[in-house]
């Protein structure tokens, strides 16, 4: 039995929430004296390991300023071929278990697996389990040391990719440390194709019901939204030989009648807690809050670092963890100096250097046997403040932005994340199928090229749609470059090229019939290929001018 179900059962909740959740009564102070003590024992097992050795091309610092003085930066070409090759002998521990990130190795000239393989040990595995608990208590509480959202064996739907993505690795973790039902049970989801999971697992919530939701938020809305849209047209046939999914159905029904609208999944179910990550949580939320009742708890997890910062239960900026990862941060000034010039080593600063307003880029230093040393993530961050004032939390609060590579800039002045770019088309209102962008040269001039597929035949024209999203990234990005540049330099900053029904599925339909994983089945949202949008460009089409309606109707329809 883990430590959480032993606090559980035995009644110590108070103990159980300083297990999980007490990172966020430290004080700065107190959580750099954890950064630096993980470190140093850190520092011990690199220098008798061979990968160790490489990384550090030498250096046996003994002190934390020597290791970011002598320890160049990382990237994942710095562990190939060894990572890739799962080469265990060269490792500071013998992992416990391997996972890999969507992203490609042979980004890094490395053709052996499509995968950025990374090893976990049983020590790392087991703080991960801890604060992935502690996740689920900051989706489900009202207040600092509230338990009460949590039961025994409480049904999670299971819509994430199986192990050994991060995803499936992070269920599985999360299933040793608690006694938590999925749905459909781990082994089983595994070997199912992932719309069949997934309509497996809402069909047995049903029955069953749900009080956790771990996975992707763009799930939780096509899921939401689908079942809006057939509720008056839902077939109970299925369902006539499990009386509690029919009276539960008709519960959802009769409420959804009396407040006159649709069914939505709110009123089937009553979630406890949302657990997400990525752009995508933080831009939907207010969808997600509409359709389930709850706002989605967003994490900063990846597959090289585990979880690097959560959200509490205000929903607001994230808090850094302080005992998986060394953390580091590249200024903004110092990437870019990066950008310019690849042989440039950028400086970095610590978490009690960080400044509340500014952008920067994470570098992690894996504790507890693993194996990333001062590794660049690409990932910008941005400090929101410098503490919590609301809930009495003094660490750094931190929003993710975006990749380093996924960045539109515009006139050396005008830099786009895709967050800024989503929440801008979020916000119109217009309803939409998916979208990708990029920088595009049209007539001599930069500009941001936004290629959108609507829904719901919902017709604007090209012109119309550019207007309403300018319109809101101006208001992202008022007083500052994008807003004036926009303004005074350029006023059509931006290029709409609307697709016709259906292109993102014909997309991720040919990309399934070539073989391609899971992860790469849809096309990047910032800057796509050229052979993405060649498959995208099959479909493209322009909304006739007389069929369309204006700019000024665009924004009445806000």
């Amino acid at each position: 039995m883990s430590k959480i179900l032993e606090f559980w059962y035995q009644g110590r909740h108070e103990e159980l929430w300083q297990m999980c959740c007490g990172f966020i009564d430290l004080s700065l102070e107190q959580f750099m004296a954890i950064q630096k003590r993980l470190l140093l024992e850190q520092l011990r097992l690199l220098k008798n390991c061979e990968l160790g050795k490489k990384l550090m091309r030498g250096a046996m610092p003994e002190t934390v300023d020597e290791f970011r003085e002598l320890v160049p930066l990382t990237t994942y070409a710095d562990y190939c071929p060894e990572l890739i090759e799962y080469r265990e002998d060269v490792l500071p521990t013998k992992p416990l278990l391997w996972q890999h990130s969507a992203g490609r190795s042979s980004e890094y000239g490395f053709k052996l697996t499509p995968y950025k393989w990374v090893p976990l040990t049983t020590r790392f595995c087991h703080e991960l389990g801890v604060l992935m608990f502690g996740a689920a208590i900051f989706a489900s509480c009202k207040t600092r040391g509230d338990l009460s959202g949590l039961r025994d064996h409480a049904k999670v739907v299971y819509t994430v990719a199986p192990r050994p993505y991060t995803s499936g690795v992070l269920t599985y973790i999360m299933r040793e440390q608690t006694n938590s039902d999925f749905l459909p049970p781990l082994e089983e989801a595994e070997k199912m194709p992932f719309e069949e999971r997934i309509e497996l697992g809402f069909r047995q919530a049903l029955s069953q019901g749900i009080d956790f939701f771990f996975g992707m938020p763009i799930v939780l809305v096509g899921v939401g939204e689908r079942l809006s849209q057939r509720s008056n047209k839902a077939d109970i046939r299925p369902l006539l030989s499990e009386p509690r999914a029919l009276f539960r159905l008709a519960k959802g029904l009769v409420k959804s009648k009396l407040a006159r609208r649709p069914m939505l999944p709110r009123d089937l179910w009553s979630i406890k807690g949302i657990m997400c990550g990525g752009t995508d949580g933080v831009v939907l939320k207010e969808r997600i809050k509409n359709l389930w009742g709850r706002y989605p708890l967003d994490t900063y997890t990846c597959s090289e670092a585990g979880i690097i910062a959560t959200q509490t239960w205000d929903y607001n900026s994230m808090t850094f963890i302080p005992n998986l990862n060394f953390l580091e941060f590249i200024p903004e000034a110092e990437y870019t100096k990066w950008e310019l010039d690849n042989s440039y080593q950028p400086k970095t600063v610590l978490l009690s250097e960080v400044k509340a307003g500014e952008n920067y880029e994470v570098v992690i230093t894996n504790f507890h046997g693993g194996a990333m040393v001062r590794y660049r993530m690409k990932d910008v961050i941005k400090i929101t403040s410098l503490k919590n004032e609301r809930l009495g939390i003094d660490i750094p609060q931190m929003t993710f932005e975006g990749r380093l590579d996924d960045i539109i800039d515009i006139g050396g002045m005008i830099r786009l994340t895709e967050r800024a770019i989503w929440q801008a088309i979020e916000t119109t209102n217009i309803p939409y199928a998916d979208w990708t962008a990029r920088k595009e040269v049209v007539d001599g001039r930069p500009v941001l090229h936004l290629y959108i597929e609507l829904k719901d035949n919902y017709i604007a024209s090209e012109k119309g749609v550019a207007t309403a999203v300018l319109q809101q990234l101006r208001k992202f990005d008022e007083g500052t470059f994008y807003g004036s540049l926009a303004r005074i330099a350029d006023p059509n900053p931006l290029k709409v090229t609307l697709l016709s029904c259906g292109a993102f599925t014909d997309y991720i339909a040919q990309r399934r019939a070539e073989g391609a994983d899971l992860a790469h089945l849809k096309p990047r949202h910032i800057n796509p290929s050229e052979r993405e949008l060649s498959l995208l460009g099959e479909k493209m089409k322009v909304v006739p001018v007389e069929a369309a309606v204006t700019e000024t109707e665009v924004a009445a329809r806000q």
